[in-house]
């Protein structure tokens, strides 16, 4: 698996996060933690430029009620502080979704503030064995 590991200064936006990697903003693949239960998480991988669809997600999972921790249980859940949050190196392996948008080449963080690895997202969801599916909607 061909990548590429950037580092880069603060960045205020999405779109300076954009042009320090050398990608588009729908290229950069946030890592969101989402809540399924007691001690129970996931990952999805949510291009940019869009959220999260939380009725798509629901359904997606057949369950009812989803939430996103807050700064200390993200950590507590991955090992990672926000802003740095990645699916590679998580404290427990948590299943990974990633939205169907993913796609091309793509820039998700590496661990830490203003570090980002680049690569093809085919290669991103077979390593991580993420789950594909359409679980965003325009920001």
């Amino acid at each position: 698996m061909a990548f590429t590991i950037t580092a880069h200064g603060p960045v205020r936006s999405l779109e300076e996060a954009a042009a320090a990697r050398g990608v588009t903003p729908s290229a950069i693949v946030k890592t969101l933690v989402v809540r399924r239960g007691d001690d129970d998480y996931l990952l999805v991988l949510v291009p940019g430029d869009r959220q999260i669809s939380w009725p798509k997600l629901r359904a997606l999972l057949g369950v009812a009620r989803l939430s996103m921790p807050d700064a200390a249980g993200a950590q507590a859940a991955t090992g990672y502080e926000r802003g740095t949050i990645t699916p590679f190196g998580s404290t427990t392996a948590w299943p990974v979704i990633a939205d169907e948008r993913v796609a091309g080449v793509v820039s998700i963080g590496a661990g830490a503030h203003g570090v980002a690895a680049t690569l093809d997202a085919a290669d991103l969801v077979r390593v991580l064995d993420a789950r594909v599916a359409d679980v965003t909607e325009d920001r």
